[in-house]
C-alpha cells in the first residue's frame, strides 16, 4: 500500500467512526394534535401509554409553541430553523395558492414552495453522511420541491397536500372539487389498512434499512388531522367512556390518537429491538394546536384552537429523549418554539451547518434546556404572525414574553393583553387597564415585523 492508499483509507476510515458515533435523530411530527391531547398533558378521554412513558424517559415542555398557528408555516421552521414571517410561508400551501379576496383585507401574496436556496436540516444530515427519510406529510411544495430536493433520500407519501384523502388503503379518492387525491408510494397494502399503521411499518423499513449509518427519521403523521376515521371497533371503546363534563368527547378522534401513540410505541420498541436506543435522539412534537371545528377536540385550559394566535392555537406537545444528556421524566417551562429545533438538531449532532443560512436563523437551540430543564434561554420573546383568515381568526400578529401576551389585529387595530402567569386562558383582557404595557409590547412587536420583513395584510380598494 502506497502513503497515498494508507492515507486515503484512514481518512475513510476516521469519516465512518465519525459518522458512526453520531447520534440517529427519529423526529416524529403529530398533525394538529392539540396541547391537552395526551394524557401527559392532561387529556380526560384518550388513552396514550406509550406517549405518557415517553414523557418519564425524556424532557417535556410545558410551554413549548408552533412557530405558526397552522401547518405549512410550522413545518417550514423545522425544516430551516427560520420564522415563517421571514420565509414569506405564513399560511398552508394551498391557502399561499389561492388567497381569500372577499374579506375586510386583502392578504398578502406568500411563497407556497421552500425555496431551494434554504439549507433543511435534512440536507445538512445528508451532507454529513446521514440516512435521510421522511414518511408522510411534507406539504412544503409542488412536484419541483418535493423532499428529494431538498435534502432526503426517502420520500414515502410526501406531497404538495396536506391531508389523505382517506386513512384506509388504497388511500385515494376523489374530492368534493373533483381533485383526485392520493398518498403515493404506499402500494401492495391491503383492504382495511390503516394509514398510520402503515406509515410506521415503512418507518421501521428505515430503521431496519440504515444498516449502520446514522439515520435522521422525519415520521410525520398525518392523523390526528381530518378526515376523521378511526380503525374498526376502536371508537366504540371510547364512546362507552365518555361521561358529562369531560372535555373531549370525540370517540373516533380519540381512537385515532390512540393509533398515534401505539406507533410511537412501535418506534421506540424497534429502537429497543436493535439496540439502538443509546444513541438515538427522539423528538416528538405537533405542527398547531387542536382543531376545534366540529366538536373535534377541546384545548382546555388554554383559549381557541387551530388557526388562532391564543395559546389554544400555537401551544402543543414537545418532548426531547437525548441519551446521556437529557435529566429523565423532567419538565421544562420555559417557552420555545418549533424553530427552535434546527439549531437543536445542530447542537445535538456537533453539525455546523452553513453560515450563511444560520445568520438568518430565528430559533435558539434548546440545548441547555435539555441539560437542566430548570435552566432560561437568552431570549426574552417570542413572536407569531398569520397575516391571514381562518374560521377562529382575523389577521393578527402576537409578541409573548414568559409572562405577557399580546395579540394586535390588523382589521381593526385593536390589541389585547393577557398575563399568562395569572391568567393562561386568556380571559382577561388587560389592555385598557394598562395601556403602557400594551403600548411597549406593541412597539416591540411592530419593530420585529419590520426587521424580520414580515408581510402584513392590506385594504381592499
Amino acid at each position: 500500500m502506497t502513503r497515498r492508499q494508507w492515507l486515503a483509507s484512514l481518512l475513510a476510515a476516521s469519516t465512518a467512526q465519525a459518522q458512526q458515533q453520531r447520534p440517529n435523530i427519529v423526529f416524529i411530527l403529530a398533525d394538529d394534535l392539540g396541547w391537552s391531547d395526551l394524557g401527559c398533558y392532561g387529556a380526560d378521554l384518550h388513552e396514550t401509554p406509550n406517549l405518557d412513558r415517553f414523557a418519564t424517559q425524556s424532557v417535556r415542555f410545558t410551554n413549548a409553541c408552533s412557530t405558526g398557528p397552522v401547518c405549512s408555516p410550522t413545518r417550514a421552521s423545522i425544516m430551516t430553523g427560520k420564522h415563517p414571517a421571514k420565509l414569506h410561508m405564513t399560511t398552508w400551501l394551498e391557502n399561499a395558492e389561492h388567497p381569500a379576496t372577499n374579506r375586510k383585507l386583502l392578504p398578502p401574496i406568500t411563497k407556497e414552495n421552500l425555496p431551494h436556496g434554504e439549507v433543511t436540516i435534512a440536507e445538512v444530515l445528508h451532507d454529513a453522511g446521514y440516512y435521510t427519510a421522511i414518511i408522510g406529510k411534507w406539504h412544503l411544495g409542488n412536484a419541483g420541491f418535493y423532499p428529494e430536493t431538498q435534502g432526503f433520500d426517502i420520500n414515502i407519501g410526501g406531497t404538495f397536500w396536506g391531508a389523505p384523502p382517506t386513512y384506509f388503503y388504497p388511500y385515494k379518492a376523489l374530492q368534493s372539487n373533483g381533485e383526485f387525491r392520493y398518498v403515493p408510494h404506499l402500494e401492495n397494502g391491503k383492504p382495511g389498512e390503516y394509514l398510520t399503521d402503515r406509515l410506521t411499518d415503512e418507518a421501521l423499513k428505515v430503521i431496519d434499512n440504515a444498516k449502520g449509518r446514522p439515520f435522521f427519521l422525519y415520521l410525520a403523521h398525518h392523523t390526528v388531522h381530518t378526515p376523521i376515521e378511526a380503525k374498526p371497533g376502536m371508537a366504540e371503546k371510547y364512546e362507552k367512556k365518555i361521561k358529562p363534563g369531560m372535555r373531549h368527547k370525540n370517540a373516533k378522534y380519540a381512537a385515532m390518537t390512540q393509533s398515534l401513540d401505539e406507533s410511537v410505541g412501535r418506534v421506540l420498541a424497534k429502537l429497543d429491538q436493535l439496540n439502538l436506543a443509546k444513541n438515538t435522539i427522539v423528538i416528538f412534537h405537533s405542527d398547531n394546536g387542536g382543531y376545534i371545528q366540529q366538536n373535534i377536540t377541546d384545548n382546555y385550559p388554554l383559549r381557541s384552537g387551530k388557526g388562532s394566535l391564543y395559546e389554544g392555537g400555537v401551544r402543543v406537545p414537545l418532548m426531547i429523549r437525548w441519551p446521556g444528556v437529557t435529566p429523565a421524566g423532567k419538565v421544562s417551562h420555559e417557552p420555545v418554539v418549533s424553530a427552535d429545533l434546527y439549531p437543536t438538531m445542530l447542537a445535538m449532532t456537533g453539525l455546523a451547518g452553513d453560515a450563511k443560512h444560520n445568520a438568518d436563523v430565528y430559533g435558539k437551540s434548546l440545548a441547555p434546556l435539555l441539560k437542566q430543564p430548570s435552566a432560561q434561554l437568552d431570549r426574552d420573546e417570542l413572536f407569531f404572525h398569520y397575516p391571514h383568515y381562518y374560521p377562529t381568526t382575523t389577521p393578527v400578529s402576537a409578541i409573548r414574553t414568559r409572562e405577557w401576551k399580546l395579540l394586535e389585529y390588523f382589521e381593526d387595530g385593536h390589541l389585547e393583553l393577557y398575563n399568562l402567569k395569572d391568567d393562561p386562558s386568556e380571559k382577561n383582557d388587560l389592555a385598557a387597564l394598562m395601556p403602557e404595557k400594551a403600548r411597549e409590547l406593541r412597539a416591540r412587536l411592530n419593530d420585529w415585523r419590520i426587521q424580520t420583513g414580515a408581510q402584513v395584510p392590506t385594504k381592499r380598494i
